[in-house]
């Protein structure tokens, strides 16, 4: 492998265990030879020994980086990887290392994932002021930034991204040579972070009109403790099963009849871009029932791959969910398209193989 294709995969904070996608892409680089970056260590199941961290203590250097995007130590650590180019994800991230990389001459891409171009740009006050000013900045400075939706990218463009240097680029899954044979043990799972645009609260109360179901909720978050006391009130019987490593959710999602993404648009304006969880479980095979809310419905065609209700809408969740629990043809028939759907469009090898192509675009165009 060439040096020249070295790339400098960058998350300020490395890494979240919910962040399965900033790895999984990574790994997935075939051409590309990754090194995964960051300003602090996260401890996580996704944390890795040879993380390249730039601040191990935090200290006045993350700070001052914080405060001016310039740091002699994200310099000097970022010099001595030698990228040919530099991938962050998420614009706050960005903006953090886009001076460095000006600096060293190095092309600089940018993923917006969602709440970097929903939520925090309508932060108020001080706050708000300088993100919006450092997310221009950002958009400014990156030779390419991917949108993981077309609503995101639209999101983005409405903040002030090029149109001629944004593309969407769907991250994708594996996508298994066969669907694992295994008794059902969950009519619903759900998989994701305990907060507010996930909702959970309207998944557990749609639950609470359905007979009986067998329930796993998997995940963590600043939520949990009153979606328990929430399933508790309403009298639904679920099984949570807090974080999870990803082998862990594969098979839960694999021994499950559908997955429930009732994603929405939180208070504070937080939105998705397109979860990843969606992906897996049409991987798998399962049929999804979720929201039409930001990316999901590029991933879940209605009636085709799964069904689609509305936002806030705990009555029309929980009719979906009934019609296909009641109907296993049904069922058998979105998940098997579902798949087909995942293949054709988020195969991870495929996807990441496109991505490269964007990294030699790029690159070659810098170069020139």
């Amino acid at each position: 492998m060439s040096p020249d294709n070295r790339v400098a995969v960058w998350r300020s904070g490395l890494l979240l265990g919910s962040e399965t996608f900033i790895r999984a892409q990574g790994d997935a680089l075939r051409r590309w030879t990754p090194t995964y970056v960051g300003a602090t260590r996260i401890e996580s199941a996704l944390t890795r020994p040879d993380d390249v961290i730039t601040y191990p203590d935090g200290g006045r250097g993350f700070l001052r980086l914080r405060l001016t995007g310039a740091s002699p130590r994200l310099r000097s650590v970022l010099a001595g990887v030698r990228p040919a180019l530099v991938h962050a994800h998420f614009g706050g991230d960005g903006w953090l290392v886009s001076r460095t990389a000006a600096q060293l001459g190095v092309p600089l891409i940018v993923t917006v994932h969602g709440h970097d171009v929903t939520r925090q740009p309508e932060s108020p006050g001080a706050h708000g002021v300088r993100y919006r000013r450092n997310l221009r900045t950002v958009f400014d400075r990156a030779a390419l930034v991917i949108a993981v939706s077309e609503v995101i990218r639209e999101r983005a463009l409405a903040r002030g991204a090029d149109p001629d240097r944004i593309r969407v680029h769907y991250t994708g899954v594996p996508v298994p040579a066969a669907v694992p044979e295994v008794p059902k043990r969950w009519d619903v799972v759900f998989v994701g972070r305990f907060v507010a645009k996930k909702g959970v609260d309207d998944l557990i109360t749609a639950l609470s009109r359905l007979p009986d179901p067998r329930v796993l909720l998997i995940g963590d978050g600043p939520l949990l403790p009153s979606m328990r006391e929430l399933a508790g009130r309403l009298g639904v019987d679920a099984t949570f099963a807090g974080s999870l490593p990803p082998g862990e959710v594969q098979r839960h999602l694999a021994a499950s009849r559908i997955l429930a993404a009732p994603s929405k648009t939180a208070p504070d304006g937080d939105t998705e871009g397109l979860p990843t969880t969606i992906l897996e479980a049409g991987a798998l095979g399962l049929p999804v029932v979720a929201t039409r809310h930001s990316g999901i419905p590029e991933a879940v065609l209605d009636g085709r791959t799964g069904a689609l209700v509305p936002e806030n809408a705990p009555e029309a969740l929980a009719t979906a969910l009934t019609a296909l629990l009641a109907d296993a043809a049904l069922r058998h028939r979105l998940g098997t398209s579902a798949r087909s759907h995942i293949a054709a469009n988020f195969d991870l090898a495929t996807q990441t193989a496109r991505l490269e192509d964007l990294y030699d675009q790029v690159t070659a165009r810098e170069r020139g």
